[in-house]
């Protein structure tokens, strides 16, 4: 799983979740001709995109190459089952990215087109929210 080797603060605050906000960082293909672009916002943990890459890797073993362009960096907390309520923040219990809508969260190349597009779809049924591929022109 992703998760950050050295963090300044061991707890964050949650931050506002803005509707209708759209990210205006990451939202090129930069290193790959296809990718997967969420169109919700969400936090995804790094279960989820551990899961993901599982699915990417196994299509991409005939060769090809593939980028995972987010990092969860931010700490989420979870207070223990049957406690009282009180006695301040929980402890960490992993780790999220935000994602707004338009970020590409996957990149991959070095594979035919359907089977690129049919590795992304996979992926996405991963994922726990909507997502489209995209084709660099």
């Amino acid at each position: 799983m992703l998760q950050p080797r050295k963090i300044k603060h061991r707890k964050h605050q949650k931050g506002r979740r803005r509707k209708r906000k759209k990210e205006t960082r990451g939202i090129f293909l930069v290193f790959g001709n296809f990718g997967l672009q969420a169109l919700e916002n969400v936090w995804l943990t790094s279960n989820q995109i551990e899961a993901a890459r599982k699915v990417l890797v196994r299509y991409l073993r005939k060769g090809g190459k593939f980028w995972i362009r987010v990092f969860p960096d931010k700490p989420i907390t979870r207070k223990p089952s049957e406690i009282k309520m009180g006695g301040g923040k929980g402890d960490p219990a992993g780790y999220v990215v935000v994602i707004r809508p338009g970020r590409i969260i996957f990149e991959i190349d070095g594979i035919k087109r359907e089977e690129a597009i049919k590795a992304l779809k996979q992926a996405s049924y991963k994922l726990p929210i909507k997502t489209r591929i995209i084709e660099r022109t």
